[in-house]
């Protein structure tokens, strides 16, 4: 028994089924840990959404910011952007079944068997992993709930940057939903940069990447996320992982495998696979 955690697909469907193929991915006995994204920007969006949903009970997936785009489309609370590849669920039969299912996917989850905590972007340096919990059930029961159209609408913006200015509940679902789904950097003062995308080694020192916070309360928590396909190769920072590798982009589809932390990575140019330590 195997768990693999899958970086983000954005409906790159071939290259997952692909990667499960070349790392004899058994549904009787392995699971699947997905870091949220997917959907959109690629090919499948439909396709990957409906294969993992029918994964079932072999698969977990968090919310990442483009699926919570796509719910905001869904209910006619957003445009679609021009690069957006949605219209294949927009138009499927099984639109409803499927966002019914993912507005009901967590923001974080955690296994305290393997002592791993899977998100999207990341997990706010001020949290313990604990109020980290908390904080995403909290959110998470707004998403699910019967009627989620005005919360959804009320959730987006850059305003709420920082945890202990977020005085109001809706702004401690925005900051909730920022920091799972949107953080890369920490400014000097604290706030969540949303801004700057690229590598650590191409940006000044001006801001730091959430995992290498001194005084972040997760450190000793092994988290595994995806969001940040330009950070660079797939090994532990500060006991957290990341691993989007811009499948999307031509770059490498990865999947970690727990258990011994081994790394399989598909080139998504190429088709390609190879297997690291």
């Amino acid at each position: 028994m195997a768990t693999y955690v899958i970086g983000d697909l954005q409906g790159c469907l071939d290259p997952l089924k692909h990667l499960l193929e070349k790392i004899n991915y058994d549904p009787a006995t392995d699971k699947l840990w997905f870091v949220g994204d997917l959907v959109n920007r690629g090919p499948q969006s439909h396709a990957a959404l409906k294969f993992v949903h029918d994964l079932g009970e072999n698969a977990i997936t968090v919310l990442g910011n483009h699926d919570i785009h796509l719910l905001a489309v869904f209910y006619g609370l957003r445009e679609t952007q021009h690069r957006d590849t949605l219209d294949d669920i927009l138009a499927a039969e099984d639109a409803e079944q499927l966002i019914d299912w993912l507005r009901r996917r967590p923001l974080m989850h955690f296994d305290a068997e393997l002592d791993t905590a899977l998100v999207h972007a990341g997990i706010a340096p001020e949290w313990t992993l604990e109020q980290a919990a908390e904080q995403a059930r909290l959110t998470e029961a707004q998403l699910a709930a019967d009627h989620p159209q005005d919360f959804i609408a009320a959730m987006f913006g850059n305003k709420v940057t920082c945890w202990e200015r977020a005085h109001s509940q809706m702004d401690q679902h925005r900051f909730t939903i920022n920091s799972f789904t949107r953080m890369r950097y920490i400014e000097p003062d604290g706030r969540l940069n949303f801004k700057e995308k690229l590598a650590p080694v191409d940006t000044d020192d001006f801001y730091t990447p959430w995992f290498a916070v001194p005084e972040r309360k997760t450190r000793h928590q092994r988290i595994v996320f995806g969001h940040w396909s330009t950070l660079g190769p797939a090994v532990p920072r500060f006991n957290a992982w990341g691993i989007d590798q811009g499948c999307l982009w031509g770059g490498q589809l990865t999947a970690l495998r727990l258990e011994d932390e081994q790394i399989f990575q598909l080139d998504c140019a190429r088709g390609s696979i190879s297997r690291q330590s």
